[in-house]
């Protein structure tokens, strides 16, 4: 897999799982709506770690600074 995520992308998908998490435990955010959130949250994490997300891919977008 190519990197196709730049370092702002990944520090602000790893500030949304956080703040999602966040909604979730602390009882703001329940239900199936909160189950949807830690997903997402989830899901976050786990693109920002590896810098590679398919969605990016499927429409084309690369936020990964070039070298030069």
């Amino acid at each position: 897999m190519k990197k196709n995520m730049g370092n702002t992308d990944r520090i602000i998908r790893v500030i949304a799982a956080v703040v999602f998490s966040v909604l979730y435990f602390t009882g703001t955010v329940t239900g199936t709506a909160g189950l949807v959130l830690v997903v997402l949250g989830a899901v976050f994490l786990a693109t920002s770690f590896i810098s590679f997300c398919p969605l990016y891919t499927l429409v084309g977008v690369n936020t990964c600074e070039k070298k030069s």
